[in-house]
């Protein structure tokens, strides 16, 4: 079993401070719900942890290794942003070749859902269609550790129920951290959740207890 370790994470923009001293883990086998409201920071703690934000002072390790950057954490953390990241114009068959080692590419072609889209070029998928592709993708990975920025973003209910299937398949073999403004799909698949607000991050182990910091109603 591996171990995601993340501790003392600050950073802040101007006088406005995000992250105070921020820690978080993750085993392999996990799924830890990262949830907050807009704007709190979740993304930038994820950006961090991969090594494309900059921190004021951040530790990072994946069992005995230090990482620092995304170089040091290549084959150990891989992150999915929010936004879509594959290039236009370029066949689904041959980014997964791009993406993934012939063996594992090798498998991803005899998945029933990205079967009937590997000759067709990324700009002509719709949105549902892209983002699957993505995760897939992000999931198939060598890496050990996966950070989930708002998977649902854009898609459709039944996408959805298409990403919390493929999310779970793989939930044994990675560490997984998901986050997205919907709370209910991380909820759904989290086996532990943390609450991020005002630059701290609290376990939750009640439902109650995001109705007492604020972040539902009753």
């Amino acid at each position: 079993m591996s171990h995601l370790h993340v501790d003392s994470v600050r950073k802040s923009y101007g006088n406005n401070l995000i992250l105070s001293d921020v820690f978080l883990s993750c085993k392999t086998g996990e799924i830890k719900g990262l949830i907050g409201r807009n704007g709190c920071g979740k993304s930038t703690l994820l950006k961090i942890i991969f090594g494309v934000e900059k921190a004021e002072f951040s530790f990072v390790r994946v069992n005995n290794k230090v990482i620092r950057n995304i170089s040091d954490g290549r084959n150990l953390i891989n992150y999915l942003p929010q936004d879509n990241f594959l290039p236009n114009n370029i066949k689904i068959k041959r980014l997964i070749r791009l993406f993934l080692g012939k063996k594992k590419s090798d498998l991803l072609f005899k998945n029933a859902f990205i079967k009937p889209l590997l000759n067709k070029t990324n700009n002509v998928l719709s949105g549902g269609e892209k983002r699957i592709v993505e995760i897939l993708l992000i999931l198939h990975s060598e890496a050990v550790f996966v950070l989930l920025d708002e998977p649902f973003n854009g898609v459709s209910p039944i996408v959805r129920e298409q990403i919390i299937s493929i999310i779970n398949s793989m939930r044994n073999t990675k560490g997984i951290i998901i986050t997205d403004h919907d709370y209910r799909n991380v909820i759904k698949l989290a086996d532990k959740i943390v609450f991020l607000k005002d630059g701290h991050l609290k376990e939750i182990k009640k439902h109650e207890e995001l109705i007492e910091l604020g972040y539902l109603s009753e």
